[in-house]
């Protein structure tokens, strides 16, 4: 896919995601996703409708707002030969989320080329992956680990 029609898909998802009725009710917003699918960032305002009974972020928020991302960074960047699901994930709260907060996901060649060779001959792979969520002020909050699984879907090996 050319680089015009990938940054042209970004965007649209991006929007797209902005106006996911989850998102929306958990005022998550997708803030960047680059034009290579390579990274990510997402806000999530503190607001009545996600603020828990102690009045901070509330933790079911907290993971959705990191839910999908590297899955699609994966999946974008290894295309449709690939099937890429999240296969589990964990949250560790590490200190109470009291305003808007903020998770970057990072993607590169190098993990894109691991899974590559991991999967080459049908093979599944689990890559796990780590994202942190900090406040305003690079306090972190939340650290998400993700565990994707991945594998070359069997038309391609069949082909190979």
């Amino acid at each position: 896919m050319s680089s015009k029609k990938m940054a042209r898909k970004a965007r649209l998802l991006r929007w797209a995601m902005n106006f996911y009725p989850p998102y929306l009710g958990a005022g998550v917003r997708v803030r960047h996703i680059s034009d290579n699918f390579q990274q990510a960032r997402v806000k999530m305002g503190l607001g009545w409708y996600n603020r828990n009974y102690v009045g901070t972020q509330f933790g079911g928020s907290l993971y959705s707002m990191t839910d999908p991302f590297f899955m699609l960074l994966v999946m974008e960047n290894l295309g449709r030969d690939y099937i890429v699901w999240d296969k589990a994930a964990n949250i560790d709260f590490i200190a109470p989320g009291k305003g808007p907060v903020y998770a970057d996901f990072s993607i590169d060649n190098h993990l894109l080329d691991d899974i590559r060779a991991r999967t080459a001959d049908g093979s599944k792979y689990l890559p796990q992956l780590q994202v942190e969520v900090r406040d305003a002020q690079g306090t972190l909050v939340a650290r998400v680990h993700k565990t994707l699984y991945v594998r070359l879907k069997q038309r391609v090996q069949q082909a190979a």
